[in-house]
């Protein structure tokens, strides 16, 4: 008589032999990836229990949090009022306050080469930055207000600043820079580039942590933006989408790779907008008021008040074929 599988049977494979055939593979498997001893696997895996790693997932959950205290009703709980406002802020912050500084500690605790098993000096880091990160945020406030402010003025299918609040991908991404921006000042690995990455990964505007960017910026449409580490971006620039502030080249070291931390991207000072598609490359300066229009690769620095074009495209006419 035929009898029925039993349920680990089944999950088995059906009979004891498959069954073990798939554990011996299994075992295999999981020992390939858990000795690996290739670029940054074996710092993960080999980390001591005392030094997790920072979480990418919390880190997100951080940015939402953040953005709700900076624009309270706009962003999160939307039916706060007058004598409900502080609570939330203040609860929400006191939150922020312990998970960030336990993320901070994390990232300082996995690059510290000093004390393999966790020191108090990365405690003590994650407190001060923590909190200095914290006092920031009313002069972050300040400077996501007048970008708002500048997304209303400078687009004019803009209804109102509110609607380029909830709207604009430009200003969700600008909003992750600034806050990433003042923890990569204050030394934070990781966690600055893990909030920029994940506003690309939403809006396709990719800036990075280090550039410097001033008052009253903004991306219209934002697709395809690249703004790089080491851009200085002036008051009142206005960008577009598929802009790329990029590096042209970069010196390299005695191995062949790339050396960190040289100065290779567009220094944009104020009051320049710059059109769809416009590549910019290298340690150049775009002199104030100027204008930059689209598709134009520049590899030079021009003076204030430049109007950078492409030649104009000739039109001429063929009959019967004729130049075909």
């Amino acid at each position: 008589m035929q009898r029925d599988m039993t349920s680990d049977e089944a999950r088995a494979g059906g009979n004891g032999v498959a069954g073990d055939a798939n554990e011996t593979a299994l075992v295999s498997v999981v020992a390939a990836l858990c000795d690996a001893t290739d670029g940054p696997w074996e710092a993960a895996v080999k980390s001591p229990i005392g030094k997790p790693l920072p979480s990418r997932d919390v880190v997100i959950d951080l940015m939402g949090l953040l953005r709700s205290v900076l624009f309270p009703g706009y962003v999160g709980a939307s039916d706060l009022t007058a004598a409900s406002m502080r609570f939330h802020v203040g609860a929400t912050l006191d939150r922020v306050l312990g998970t960030m500084q336990e993320q901070v500690q994390r990232a300082l605790c996995f690059v510290c080469t000093d004390h393999p098993d966790g020191c108090r000096e990365c405690e003590d880091r994650s407190f001060s930055i923590t909190r200095g990160f914290l006092g920031r945020l009313p002069a972050v406030r300040h400077m996501l207000a007048a970008d708002v402010q500048a997304a209303y003025e400078g687009d004019p299918a803009a209804t109102s600043p509110e609607e380029a609040l909830f709207c604009y991908p430009g200003v969700l991404a600008v909003t992750s820079y600034r806050l990433a921006h003042e923890l990569h000042r204050l030394g934070v690995p990781f966690i600055p580039r893990m909030m920029t990455e994940h506003a690309h990964s939403i809006t396709g505007i990719d800036i990075h942590p280090g550039a410097a960017i001033g008052e009253q910026f903004f991306i219209d449409h934002g697709t395809g933006v690249v703004v790089g580490e080491t851009c200085v971006i002036g008051n009142r620039v206005r960008i577009y989408q598929g802009v790329t502030l990029g590096a042209k080249s970069f010196p390299l070291d005695e191995k062949g790779r790339p050396v960190k931390g040289v100065d290779r991207h567009p220094i944009v000072e104020d009051h320049v907008i710059i059109y769809s598609g416009a590549t910019i490359l290298g340690r150049v300066v775009i002199g104030r008021g100027s204008v930059v229009g689209g598709n134009v690769w520049l590899t030079h620095s021009v003076p204030p008040g430049s109007h950078i074009k492409q030649v104009q495209p000739r039109q001429e006419r063929f009959e019967n074929g004729g130049g075909i």
